[in-house]
């Protein structure tokens, strides 16, 4: 019993969770910076991150990143909106065609809306988008939730797009499980680009 509790409290072991609690910090303190900074205002476009649909209808974090757009544009008359997301299992309409469909109901027209219904991830959904902004467009921003700003800006700087963030709010219910898988996507992000 002594020597499983001074195994458990070895110097190594110390070191490590020591470090990991420090990267995990260095991981926090960068995503609620970012998710905490004010969008440039009069963009040219925005980019809509998809999220789950369930069946027809926006999950609540993809309900909250439409209002979070649809609010946006309204202030911003000459911003055009890339929805971005495609169709994935238990969803009968792509994400795209979900976020099109909301910010219609919030009043926005249509011939504002850009579909990019192919992307299956953060990575396409940027990747994707790009390749539909129009020629003319020059200062974009990436709306998703709060937690997700961080590494979404960071993919399209890979992208060879220099973006702003629009935060919307994660709902509360699924605050806990988003913030531990954001860690792990960016830990598999820096891992991504060191090799």
């Amino acid at each position: 019993m002594n020597m499983k509790f001074q195994m458990l409290f070895s110097k190594p072991v110390i070191i490590t969770v020591i470090c990991g609690l420090i990267y995990v910090g260095f991981l926090h303190i960068n995503i609620v910076h970012h998710g905490n900074m004010a969008a440039p205002k009069n963009a040219d476009y925005i980019i809509v991150l998809g999220a789950r649909v369930k069946g027809t209808v926006p999950s609540l974090a993809l309900q909250e990143r439409i209002d979070s757009a649809a609010e946006y544009l309204k202030e911003n008359k000459n911003t055009i909106a890339i929805a971005s997301g495609g169709k994935g299992p238990g969803e009968d309409i792509s994400e795209a065609e979900s976020i099109k469909k909301e910010l219609v109901a919030h009043g926005i027209d249509e011939s504002r809306i850009i579909l990019e219904d192919q992307s299956t991830d953060t990575y396409e959904n940027i990747g994707f988008s790009k390749k539909l902004i129009p020629e003319h467009a020059k200062s974009g921003v990436l709306v998703t939730n709060d937690f997700h700003i961080f590494r979404a800006k960071m993919i399209a700087v890979n992208e060879g797009l220099d973006l702003g963030g629009l935060p919307a709010k994660t709902p509360i219910q699924a605050l806990l499980k988003s913030y531990i898988r954001e860690y792990l996507a960016l830990t598999k992000y820096y891992l991504k680009t060191l090799i």
